[in-house]
């Protein structure tokens, strides 16, 4: 299960997981993404309540990235350990903005 909560300032966009971003969810998070990311220059997204993410996710978010780098940025903040492991170990760490 995953929660996806959007917030829009300016050219900014902020997008906020809670829960799983896993095969199932993964889908749903990259039409949110898709359908949200014209026009925008700064991406942020927000992972302090997010549990777990796989390898579809990663994918998902990788496609986030390559879009955002054509039209500006991309940050993921609030990162807890387990996902930060999975970044690290996947080289994931090296590709995102962390902060």
């Amino acid at each position: 299960m995953l929660n996806i909560k959007k917030s829009t300032n300016e050219n900014g966009l902020t997008v906020v997981l809670t829960g799983r971003l896993d095969t199932t969810t993964a889908p749903e998070l990259e039409k949110e993404l898709k359908a949200s990311l014209d026009g925008v220059s700064a991406l942020t997204i927000d992972m302090a309540a997010l549990e777990y993410i796989s390898s579809a996710g990663l994918r998902v978010l990788l496609s986030a990235q390559k879009t955002m780098n054509k039209q500006g940025e991309m940050k993921v903040v609030h990162v807890g350990e387990t996902i930060m492991e999975i970044f690290e170990v996947t080289g994931f760490s090296d590709i995102l903005s962390i902060e």
